[in-house]
């Protein structure tokens, strides 16, 4: 088995069984943890594999022909084989694929109005019941921040609201755009806990209306106002501009057009927080399976291909902050609680859709664990003097904020 080949140079720790199409078992590893067993139920699998694991692995899963025997699951499977991937071995064929992939990312992340409405439509106009199955109840579909270990979910994606609100250093009646604001939650906090006007800009329909409705029912609806619409065809100004997990579908193609859209939308004295997916090696490419299935025309940018940019268009980079690991504690709570819904999920969809998106939440956790994803926070001005030259503003504003921590639910790390 060719697949074998490859898992006999992969993996040198861990306890991994293949048990091939034909029947034949094959044991990987030195014995040591949880054992996990893998069993392939098309022998097109055994060169499929090999030849494109980061494709076929997924798909397989999804459409049955790949199993994991139980206790383990598709998490333990993914666990195992990243950490050992981690450990520096890179397959010669995996690296030609992506230098392939890498040589046509300006072409699949080709992102005009037009396409990159389709591409949100793709993931984010699913039936909202299925973010209901597994997000916070102000559906934060974003890294959450964790403070202190056992933290919820719940405090968690608020502590992100507060993090990011305080390196904002909004005023009262500052005007601030949240591009890609999602469901309206980051938005509508800032307007209560601020007193700033907001807009808030999304291409996803459902989020549009699910925005628009929180709005009127927390009578925010003269501080937070929504639009459906490209931030590209805005032709206004604003005293701070934020944008959270919006920056990984603009596609390397558009970023000097992204970050020139910042500029000309700031004010001169103005604030920008563009928090985003980010990879601590070079640049890279797209999963493919991500790419097909999930984030169509979404990359995740390495930091030496985002500065040169804030560089040529004369963005100042005033604070930069590296969130490690919380995207994976994040994850691991949303795969919890999708599992602990799974029959709900299948109601909505089908058994494939679920082997889908429990693959996409394990993939994305270990991804965080062991593959260098982190998250950035880049706090831009256009003026050196825009904000005090001490970090403490944000500091003093976080604790003056944290007596809103609502009632501790189920803890990170709880089954």
């Amino acid at each position: 088995m060719l697949f074998g080949w490859v898992l006999q140079k992969i993996v040198r720790h861990g306890d991994l069984t293949v048990i091939g199409a034909d029947g034949k078992e094959l044991r990987f590893g030195d014995g040591t943890g949880h054992p996990v067993t893998m069993r392939l139920h098309h022998k097109s699998l055994h060169h499929k594999l090999a030849l494109n694991p980061y494709l076929h692995l997924g798909e397989a899963y999804m459409d049955g022909t790949l199993t994991v025997d139980e206790p383990a699951g598709i998490y333990d499977l993914l666990d195992l084989l990243l950490s050992n991937i981690g450990t520096g071995w890179a397959h010669p064929l995996a690296s030609l694929l992506g230098t392939l992939r890498r040589a046509r990312r300006r072409i699949d992340q080709y992102n005009p109005i037009g396409k990159a409405q389709a591409n949100v439509a793709h993931h984010y106009d699913l039936d909202g019941g299925i973010y209901d199955l597994f997000l916070d109840e102000d559906k934060q579909y974003s890294c959450a921040y964790f403070e202190r270990p056992g933290q919820s979910l719940e405090e968690a994606q608020l502590a992100k609201k507060r993090h990011i609100a305080a390196k904002l250093k909004i005023e009262p009646g500052m005007r601030v755009l949240d591009i890609g604001c999602g469901w309206g939650g980051l938005g509508l906090y800032l307007a209560e806990e601020t007193g700033a006007k907001v807009l808030g800009v999304t291409l996803s329909k459902e989020q549009h209306r699910v925005a628009l409705r929180r709005a009127a029912e927390r009578g925010l609806a003269d501080r937070a106002k929504f639009g459906l619409m490209d931030y590209r065809v805005l032709d206004d100004q604003f005293d701070r501009i934020v944008s959270v997990g919006m920056f990984e579908h603009v596609g390397v193609t558009h970023y000097t057009e992204y970050f020139q859209h910042v500029r000309n939308l700031l004010k001169p004295d103005g604030v920008a927080l563009i928090h985003t997916i980010g990879r601590l090696d070079v640049p890279g490419s797209t999963n493919p399976w991500i790419k097909k299935y999930i984030f169509p025309g979404g990359y995740i940018p390495a930091l030496s291909e985002v500065a040169p940019v804030l560089e040529k268009e004369g963005l100042l980079l005033g604070d930069l902050e590296v969130l490690r690991l919380h995207y994976a504690e994040t994850l691991r709570e949303w795969r919890r609680r999708f599992m602990a819904k799974r029959d709900f999920a299948a109601r909505i969809y089908d058994e494939r859709f679920c082997r889908m998106w429990e693959f996409y939440l394990a993939g994305s956790e270990t991804s965080f664990r062991h593959e260098g994803m982190v998250v950035f926070q880049f706090q831009i001005a256009k003026e050196i003097g825009a904000l005090p030259i001490t970090r403490d503003y944000m500091l003093d504003w976080e604790r003056a904020h944290r007596d809103d921590v609502p009632p501790r639910q189920t803890a990170i790390g709880a089954d």
